[in-house]
């Protein structure tokens, strides 16, 4: 079945490029199915490249998928042209009386500023306690996740001694949890940080548990016991080439500290191999499929 979406997004044009099956809104229209709808808080700079990532992960599912993309009222992107913005995106005043299937709250590069200090910071936190009542689970992915352990269990970010950057090894902890079902007991996921997870506060919480791990990257994907909040550390949705272009701008920009991403490029290359596609298309069918579609109600009250 297709992700449905507006006729003049531009990873419409993209997506149908890949093969992936998507369908315009007035087609939707006239099936006699109701989509999962998901909306999306993009907090990322480059939301058309973030859009098209997250689009591409939840296109393969057999199900009907109405997107809603939402940006904070109380922050202005710089980094997308205002037009776009317009056209295909909305803000919490919009949705606050609707009920949603499930929720994506994207990274962001502000992991330098203390949570309080975010501009948009208590907006934010008004979202995330609506979603308690009105989305049925929400993955939280990169600076999302951490902002919402804090909000949701007050588990604090830590400074790392450096970036921790790269594609790095999981191990599946959970072997049969849902969330992780079919994953190979090894797996990659891309990781670009400068901030971790405070494991004590983490390791302390009862409501929480922790599905996999990295030797190198540290905690990789938490989930509430109640599956109403996933939280990822790493970056699966990124594209192969991401974690070059995020490596070539801290060089354009002269940082002293900027090392080659890890276990990133082919031997004796300066070429990305893609080693984490399989699983992260995995990871987000299993959340829309288990979390979200076999949980949510048919008809929200």
């Amino acid at each position: 079945m297709p992700i449905n979406i507006p006729i003049h997004l531009p990873a419409k044009q993209v997506l149908e490029s890949e093969h992936i099956f998507v369908m315009d809104e007035s087609r939707a229209f006239h099936q006699d199915i109701r989509p999962q709808r998901i909306v999306i808080l993009n907090l990322m700079p480059k939301k058309i490249q973030t859009e098209t990532q997250l689009l591409r992960l939840l296109g393969n599912s057999p199900l009907q998928v109405h997107f809603t993309f939402l940006i904070p009222s109380t922050h202005t992107p710089k980094n997308t042209a205002r037009q776009h913005l317009d056209e295909f995106y909305t803000t919490f005043s919009s949705i606050r009386d609707k009920k949603f299937d499930g929720m994506i709250v994207t990274g962001a590069p502000i992991e330098h500023l203390a949570f309080e200090d975010v501009s948009y910071w208590e907006e934010l936190k008004e979202i995330l306690e609506w979603s308690k009542s009105n989305v049925t689970s929400t993955l939280h992915i990169c600076w999302g996740a951490q902002a919402g352990l804090y909000y949701h269990y007050g588990i604090e970010k830590v400074n790392l001694p450096k970036k921790t950057f790269g594609v790095f090894e999981h191990t599946v902890l959970e072997k049969n949890e849902r969330l992780v079902r079919g994953f190979d007991e090894l797996y990659y996921v891309p990781h670009s940080r400068h901030t971790d997870i405070n494991m004590e506060q983490l390791e302390a919480s009862d409501e929480l548990r922790i599905l996999s791990t990295s030797k190198e990257a540290g905690v990789c994907l938490i989930a509430s016991k109640d599956e109403k909040q996933v939280f990822l550390t790493g970056h699966p949705e990124y594209d192969t080439n991401t974690l070059l272009q995020e490596y070539e701008r801290d060089v354009s920009r002269n940082l002293s500290s900027v090392e080659a991403p890890k276990h990133y490029f082919r031997e004796d290359s300066k070429e990305p191999v893609n080693r984490w596609k399989a699983h992260a298309t995995l990871l987000f069918m299993n959340w829309l499929n288990y979390y979200v579609y076999q949980e949510t109600p048919y008809e929200w009250e």
